[in-house]
């Protein structure tokens, strides 16, 4: 039964992950990139100082929402957004696109990252302007709503809209159990074991155990735990990466040498012919940048959605700065780290070590860090695949919302945790090639949504930049409803 899913799966996933995929990702990107006129670079400085540096500057960011209201603070959004983006992909991923693309994947993932940043952008300003609030009080927005209400409000695009919505929110599901489930507890079962000789069984027990306490809970309580995991295993595992870099900066001029040259096929990827390098360099760069990041899938916005913020253009900075933080910043330092030990021949491109995946990077870090290393990673990718387990429980909730109403949550959040039991037992090549077909069956919808919609960001940017950047005085656009407009334009001018 499982050879054959893995059959059926693999034939999905070759058609999924094709060219015209990784064409749609990267076109979606490079068109809102210059739609916006170049945002991520242009007003560098704008988003970072209202992103990173409001962290520590504006206590509204990070101050948390009272017990009546249903919504969470930008921080806090941020957190469970990046608490389901930095999973295995910055570790267990990275790994492989170097095994399996050579060092010029990591350039590859670096572009999939640059213009991933705008299509994140863009899902959140459409999420934040089509949300709307369920009768619990909720906010509640995502990619299946700005699909219903906005491409479905273009004339004759009303049932295209409702069938893209509901696709998404079915593909969302799935992806749950893929990539925000099974993949990522299978990882942590098969380091502990490695590491601690801790049985798989025991793994995925205590697991389900601590889930459940968390994700019934519902999205305050998620956001509650993951605004103190994130930061903690972020600052965790960049120290322990700067660490190895630091050690090995005589190798940093020959890493960066060996990206670039594998990027465009200057020379072979492990020793193979020449002229399929630049193909693997980009395939393997660009599936892992996309599931390490999630640009383009639609997913963080369903959880950016639920922030109290009021301009939608102030969440899509957040979603620039989470790719950056991401890809960027992580992964960057996961490649470098791998690429300057030794354990890969940067003339070949060649992985001289008989490790894959997280084993590569615990070796790596074992390489400065002796013993302890494997130790290190194992417990990284805990932490990072945990709260990447916490994020898309959210995700799959308000995809279940939207298809059964919000009564109906209960029953995903319990199939959710008894699923991470079961993933802890699976098979780890097929838990990565069903978290990949999720992946891109789930951006297909997303992807459409965000470029027939791509006017509406361009106009409630500009309007954005006009009136915080330009100081022109208009009318702002905070919401496609009235109702909703007046309101939080209302609760702006108060807090004006």
């Amino acid at each position: 039964m499982i050879e054959m899913i893995a059959n059926i799966n693999g034939k999905i996933n070759s058609f999924v992950w094709g060219l015209p995929m990784l064409v749609l990702l990267v076109g979606t990107g490079i068109l809102m990139t210059v739609l916006t006129r170049v945002f991520q670079i242009s007003h560098i400085s704008y988003w970072m100082k209202h992103t990173l540096g409001s962290i520590f500057t504006d206590k509204h960011i990070t101050r948390h929402t009272d017990a009546d209201d249903k919504s969470i603070s930008q921080f806090q959004s941020l957190c469970t957004a990046l608490a389901a983006t930095i999973g295995t992909g910055n570790i267990v991923g990275v790994a492989s696109a170097l095994l399996f693309g050579g060092p010029g994947a990591i350039f590859w993932m670096w572009i999939v990252a640059f213009f991933g940043m705008m299509t994140n952008y863009s899902e959140n300003v459409l999420g934040i302007y089509y949300r709307r609030k369920n009768e619990k009080g909720e906010w509640c927005g995502g990619a299946m709503y700005y699909l219903k209400d906005g491409l479905g409000a273009k004339p004759g695009m009303k049932g295209i809209g409702a069938v893209l919505a509901v696709l998404f929110s079915v593909f969302c599901l799935m992806a749950s159990f893929g990539i925000g489930n099974m993949s990522q507890i299978n990882s942590i079962a098969g380091n502990m074991k490695a590491a601690f000789g801790i049985p798989n069984l025991v793994t995925g027990i205590i697991l389900t155990i601590l889930a459940g306490l968390v994700i019934l809970g519902g999205i305050k309580r998620i956001a509650s735990v993951t605004e103190k995991l994130v930061p903690f295993m972020a600052v965790f595992y960049v120290i322990g990466a700067l660490v190895i870099c630091i050690a090995n900066a005589d190798q940093m001029g020959a890493v960066l040498a060996a990206i670039f040259k594998g990027a465009f096929a200057m020379k072979a990827v492990g020793g193979g012919i020449v002229g399929s390098g630049i193909k693997l360099a980009v395939t393997w760069g660009m599936k892992r940048g996309v599931f390490s990041n999630e640009a383009g899938l639609g997913s963080s916005v369903m959880v950016h959605s639920s922030s109290n913020v009021k301009e939608p253009v102030r969440q899509g900075m957040w979603g620039i700065f989470e790719v950056f933080a991401d890809t960027i910043v992580v992964c960057s330092l996961t490649a470098f780290t791998v690429l300057s030990s030794g354990l890969v021949d940067l003339e070949t491109g060649a992985v001289t070590s008989s490790s894959e995946g997280s084993a590569l990077v615990g070796e790596a870090f074992a390489t400065v860090f002796g013993q302890a290393g494997p130790a290190f990673i194992a417990l990284a990718i805990l932490l990072f695949a945990f709260s990447t387990v916490l994020g898309w429980s959210h995700y799959g909730t308000i995809a279940f919302q939207y298809l059964f109403g919000p009564g109906a949550t209960i029953i995903y959040r319990v199939i959710f945790i008894v699923f991470i039991l079961g993933g802890a037992t699976m098979s780890l090549d097929l838990a990565w090639d069903l978290s990949d077909t999720f992946n891109g069956l789930m951006a297909i919808p997303n992807l459409i949504g965000v470029l027939s919609l791509s006017p509406v960001v361009c106009r409630i940017t500009k309007n954005y930049v006009d009136r915080h950047i330009r100081g022109i005085k208009e009318e702002p656009m905070l919401s496609a409803f009235p109702d909703i407009q007046e309101a939080v334009a209302k609760d702006l001018n108060e807090s004006d």
